[in-house]
């Protein structure tokens, strides 16, 4: 059941102000992967999740496919980090920069985390092995101690055209360190998802890295549908058919509902359990968990779906028969408006635990500007509104589409 949230003056004024500032796949593990209400997702690690603050696309498809849930979401990717927390080590000792990441992790409160290392650590090779292990062992001995279920991501794959880069024994290094996460995770019972395979088949079709290491937007759409799929969430909605004839119109997975106008064929609700994932409009691909519409009993000619009396698509009667992908509409707005809040709410929350001068504000030299640290906290007051706006407005709302036929 969806949880109510009062909405308080105090509510629409920040959100007056936020509008304004504004391949194959394999998993291990016990059990399949579910969140509970109240669970508090984190994503550690290197810049595989960094980067996806400019897209969100990570955090869209866990909320929308748990949307009956209250969950919320902390990033803590940092470029260039690795199991140590090496990459953390922006200001003076102390804290240490492993104990600049454990107090990070300690703060977030996590109940479950996806942990993406090993690309860094990769560029040690084979002699680097060891160290990594133990502190990835290190690592998830602390996320035991804190009670937080691990999922632990492979390595992705480099990529360029550049023979100085010496691509092929970079790749071999990283795919050795995902052996290495795979086996750490296979002796802790950990569930281990390899998508360094289904990155580098993607690569093969369409351009999904950039800069050699780092995904695109299109790569973070493709990791967010691998996720998906690993982790056994459903990914493809029913094929809704709608029979249209002279005594009226007859559906399958979906509501029938009165024509009321003469020119409507059908009008109908499809039931669907959650929104969609809006692919990147650069990219020129479908959603791949797009609605397919039939329609059958349809004269020659051509036909146009309205959404709340918005066209969505347009069609011909033989293109109805074989089924048409709905590719925008409402449910697709309501998507993009939800990932849109997740970037505003990120966004605040990376400036509150990574503030520009750290070191004045609450490293070694916090005695100049230590004071400021009381409006970093005040930042939460935003952040935990915008939290409970994405959990009211992640299920899908109901949509009333209507058959017509073009005149």
């Amino acid at each position: 059941m969806r949880k109510i949230r009062a909405l308080t003056t105090l509510g629409y004024f920040l959100l007056f102000f936020i509008t304004l500032s504004a391949g194959t796949v394999s998993a291990q593990g016990a059990g399949s992967f579910s969140l509970k209400d109240g669970d508090r997702v984190v994503f550690l690690g290197n810049s595989i999740f960094e980067n996806d603050f400019q897209f969100g696309y990570l955090e869209l498809v866990l909320t929308t496919r748990f949307a009956d849930k209250g969950i919320t979401f902390r990033n803590l990717g940092w470029t260039g980090d690795n199991v140590w927390g090496e990459g953390r080590s922006t200001y003076t000792n102390p804290p240490t920069p492993y104990e600049h990441l454990m107090e990070d992790i300690t703060k977030t409160q996590p109940t479950v985390v996806f942990l993406g290392y090993g690309g860094v650590e990769a560029q040690d090779g084979q002699a680097g092995l060891p160290h990594f292990k133990e502190g990835l062992n290190k690592l998830l001995d602390k996320l035991d101690e804190l009670g937080a279920k691990t999922v632990l991501l492979s390595t992705i794959p480099v990529v360029s055209t550049d023979t100085a880069q010496r691509i092929s024994q970079r790749n071999a290094d990283l795919d050795l360190y995902s052996k290495a996460i795979s086996e750490v995770a296979g002796q802790r019972k950990k569930q281990f998802i390899d998508i360094y395979n289904a990155i580098l088949a993607a690569t093969n079709k369409e351009e999904i890295i950039e800069n050699t290491v780092h995904l695109n937007e299109a790569g973070y759409y493709h990791l967010a549908k691998i996720l998906e799929k690993a982790l056994g969430l459903e990914t493809s909605p029913k094929t809704t058919t709608i029979t249209v004839s002279k005594t009226g119109a007859q559906a399958d997975n979906a509501r029938i509902l009165p024509a009321g106008q003469e020119k409507t064929l059908a009008k109908f609700i499809i039931d669907e359990k959650y929104l969609p994932l809006p692919a990147p409009r650069k990219s020129g691909q479908i959603a791949e968990n797009a609605q397919i519409i039939k329609a059958s009993g349809l004269k020659k000619g051509f036909y146009s779906l309205t959404a709340d009396n918005a066209e969505v698509v347009t069609a011909s009667a033989a293109e109805w028969a074989k089924g048409v992908a709905i590719t925008q509409g409402p449910q697709f707005t309501q998507a993009e408006e939800i990932r849109t809040m997740i970037l505003k709410k990120n966004e605040l929350h990376f400036f509150q635990y990574r503030p520009l001068n750290q070191t004045y504000i609450i490293g070694f030299r916090r005695y100049e500007q230590g004071r400021h640290v009381k409006g970093l906290e005040e930042q939460n007051i935003l952040i935990k509104w915008l939290e409970g706006q994405i959990i009211l407005n992640s299920e899908p709302k109901e949509v009333v589409y209507e058959l017509k036929k073009l005149e």
